[in-house]
């Protein structure tokens, strides 16, 4: 009986191939989309925490300075002097653009033996390589392909090493960075004992082992927003499955009245279809990790493009398998299969033994589906008002965002019925009644595909204006910001001489500034020292402050600060901020800096120099006449030998900002593209079986005089007109979607909140791209309506339906 059930229960399918495909593919496209972003979100983890281990950043203890500079090398002789197990380490950054890596060097000798390199520990590298004569740079295969050689010791490729680091002697380090100061110590587990607690004896900032790194900390939201797409594209795929499975049971009823009258029991039914959905799963689960390994390798330089620039995180180019990413997005497959399939499963385990059979029965447990469908949209509602009004992380962000999606596409068939039922009222012809009735009686069929839908086009909706405000936000306030007609670069503190000398004869005004790298309020952060100049009072763009605050900053009274460690801190006017151990200045003023994820500080240059007299001062503000900035550049490069790149005019700077802007949105982009692609192929297979089923309902209406094409033109015209009702529910829930990501989620992660702004060409071209979509869903079903044979439209009178 139960091999009899089963090939009886598999004849659905290779009676119908195409419905087969549209589930395997439904599932393995879904599967693929989220795959795809978890391998890139584990490929950029796997960056991070290659990158913390270098110097064992989350095993080993740090002694580091108060305001991030070198150590004085006094301090460490003191401490090793007094039995104190530390190491030394210098770090810096050489280079500029994509040939810039930064150095690490350490004492092999003092190291903790976990805070060295593998290749050392494992023998394939001997302590005495790194100190020799001419030194020796340990860097990553994709690091050294990149990286200008001239000038640069011997360089050994070692695959263990974090992409854009090499590590080195400390020797080594020092003469190449031109720092005889080491940057930090590392501190041993294993102090001796008897010796009192080492932050008893020094005054430098003591480091605990961190368990997670500060890049890692930065880009969680940028993967959280992956993760959120990811998500998203497995829902609308999703829609797909359950659309496809729902309908292969409506199909099945008589099937499973017949084999329950011939006594299969109800249990054995359900676990035969309950196995049929697994294999499904574990074939299109196994397609989805392939296609996600080749879509997560193909955006995955633009993801390494965009962390780079955003953050300065340096990760691989190249996708390396991870079986764990790859069990997950078997083990979502299982679950997503298994979430579609239970309706379907559950009206055929309550339905009676013959009520199957009945296509009433069948639409009312719809209809009862549909009535807690609507206390549900209501209730999702509901839930992300107030998330929206009272929560305050990213999670609820996200939380607000995903009832309100999913509250609106539960929402659609409600509205869509009540929309046909009144115009159904306000119709006068006969055909047109029939019509508006017909789409109401297929809207359950339709309405999955139709979610489907609606959740691409809001998300296009949403991401759109969202990217749409930032970049016209971005754009203004880079001419703020770049007000300054050429930017200089010195590469040290002789060229910088030379530079100025030439400036101060050819600019009409030369404005030095410079930053050092510290911690504010915890986290990694950077203080910067200007000149107070008309440029900055005219144009700084403040989203508050004080009378007089460029004046106060250069008196060294007061700081300007960012948006996100104002918000991050919740500071607001006139607070103190700690700059440092015993200096604190009050706030004077809070400024937008959009695309930094890091909080900043800004002070006077005088209080600068004399707080960091070890930084040089190598980059400078020029003002000239805007269009003789490329001439100076030229002229300075020429008359001081300073390299071309540094020196740049104010338009070469945002359109590198532009750049940097538009890569940063490229992923989510394609992931955008890629979801109303999968909503596209829903409606296809849904319209695909639902015209088989439908000509029951055309054949009465040919047979009173309409035309086979007339009929199709109406499938046509219908699909359109249901695709325009979708979008325009779609347009209010993106907008709000739109509002949650600038107002509560863009807050959360970055720090900084962006006006919202709308772009009615973009709902327009949008229109078209679901208007497109549902033409080409509906155009094979349409063209295989519009040539049945006549014959097989007179069979249907004679079916005992």
């Amino acid at each position: 009986m139960t091999s009899a059930a089963l090939s009886a229960l598999l004849g659905h399918w290779r009676k119908h191939p195409g419905q087969a495909l549209a589930l395997i593919l439904g599932l393995a496209m879904a599967t693929a989309l989220w795959s795809g972003v978890q391998a890139i979100n584990s490929e950029a983890r796997a960056s991070y925490d290659r990158a913390a281990n270098v110097m064992g950043q989350n095993q080993i203890a740090r002694l580091a300075s108060h305001d991030g500079q070198p150590i004085a090398l006094a301090d460490f002789v003191t401490l090793r002097r007094a039995g104190y197990l530390v190491s030394p380490v210098i770090e810096g950054r050489i280079g500029n653009g994509p040939s810039a890596f930064r150095v690490v060097g350490i004492d092999p000798l003092t190291a903790p033996l976990e805070a060295l390199p593998t290749p050392i520990t494992d023998g394939r590298i001997a302590f005495g390589d790194l100190a020799t004569s001419d030194g020796l740079l340990l860097m990553s295969p994709e690091t050294a392909t990149r990286v200008t050689t001239e000038g640069l010791p011997q360089i050994r490729e070692i695959d263990e090493i974090a992409n854009g680091i090499a590590i080195t002697d400390i020797a080594t380090a020092a003469e190449l960075l031109g720092q005889e100061n080491p940057s930090y110590l590392l501190v041993r587990s294993d102090q001796p004992q008897g010796l009192p607690p080492i932050t008893d004896q020094s005054l430098l900032r003591y480091l605990e082992p961190e368990l997670t790194s500060d890049i890692s900390r930065l880009t969680d939201s940028f993967h959280l927003n992956l993760t959120a797409f990811g998500l998203l594209a497995f829902v609308v795929g999703l829609f797909i499955v359950h659309a496809t499975i729902g309908l292969a049971f409506e199909q099945r009823r008589a099937t499973f009245r017949t084999l329950r009258a011939i006594g299969l029991p109800l249990n054995r039914l359900v676990a035969l279809l309950a196995g049929e959905m697994i294999l499904v799963a574990l074939l299109a689960g196994g397609m989805g990790i392939i296609i996600g390994y080749l879509i997560a390798a193909a955006l995955l330089p633009s993801v390494a493009g965009s962390l780079r620039g955003l953050y300065g995180a340096q990760v691989s180019g190249e996708l390396a398998f991870d079986p764990v990413w790859a069990l997950s997005a078997m083990a979502i497959a299982l679950l997503g299969a298994g979430f579609a399939s239970a309706q379907a499963l559950n009206r055929v385990r309550l339905m009676p033994i013959l009520a199957p059979a009945q296509p009433r029965a069948w639409a009312m447990a719809s209809a009862r589906a549909q009535t807690i469908q609507t206390g549900l949209a209501l209730v999702l509602f509901g839930l992300s008002a107030g998330l929206a009004i009272f929560g305050s992380s990213l999670i609820t962000g996200f939380a607000c965002l995903a009832a309100l999606l999913i509250g609106a596409a539960l929402a659609l068939p409600v509205v869509g019925g009540a929309v046909l039922s009144g115009l159904g009222h306000l119709a006068r012809s006969a055909m047109a009644q029939w019509a508006l009735a017909d789409t109401r009686q297929q809207l359950p069929g339709l309405s999955l595909a139709l979610m489907a839908l609606l959740l691409a086009l809001a998300a296009n909706i949403g991401v759109s204006t969202m990217v749409g405000s930032f970049r016209a936000t971005f754009t203004g306030w880079l001419d703020q910001r770049l007000a300054a007609e050429l930017y200089v670069n010195a590469r040290n503190e002789t060229e910088a001489a030379l530079v100025l000398g030439f400036l101060e004869d050819h600019a009409d005004a030369v404005l030095p500034y410079a930053s050092a790298d510290t911690r504010l309020g915890g986290l990694p952060a950077e203080i910067y020292g200007y000149s107070n100049n008309d440029i900055y009072r005219d144009n700084w763009p403040f989203l508050d402050a004080l009378p007089n605050a460029w004046e106060s900053v250069e008196s060294g009274e007061a700081v300007l600060i960012n948006e996100q460690l104002a918000r991050r801190q919740g500071f607001s006017l006139g607070d103190e901020l700690r700059l440092s151990a015993g200096w604190s200045l009050p706030i004077s003023g809070i400024y937008s800096d959009y695309g930094n994820p890091s909080g900043q500080a800004i002070i006077g240059l005088d209080s600068f120099k004399a707080r960091y007299p070890d930084v040089p001062i190598l980059r400078f503000a020029v003002r000239v006449e805007g269009d003789s900035a490329t001439a100076l550049a030229a002229a300075l490069s020429e008359a001081t030998g300073l390299p071309p790149e540094n020196a740049i005019n104010q338009v070469e700077v945002k359109q590198l900002s532009l750049r940097i802007f538009e890569q940063t949105f490229l992923v989510t982009g394609a992931l955008n593209v890629l979801t109303l692609g999968v909503a596209g192929f829903a409606m296809l297979t849904s319209m695909l079986t639902l015209t088989s089923m439908r000509l029951m309902q055309l054949a009465p209406v040919w047979a009173l005089g309409q035309t086979r094409a007339t009929l199709a033109w109406f499938e046509l015209a219908r699909i359109i007109g249901l695709a325009f009702f979708t979008f325009v529910l779609a347009l209010p829930t993106g907008l709000g979607l739109a509002w949650i990501l600038l107002s509560i989620v863009n807050v959360e992660a970055f720090g900084w909140k962006l006006p919202m702004l709308v772009f009615p060409m973009e709902w327009l071209r949008l229109l078209g791209l679901a208007v497109l979509a549902a033409l080409i869903s509906a155009a094979w079903p349409a063209l295989r309506l519009s040539r049945t044979p006549p014959n097989s439209l007179l069979k249907l009178f004679t079916n005992e339906r």
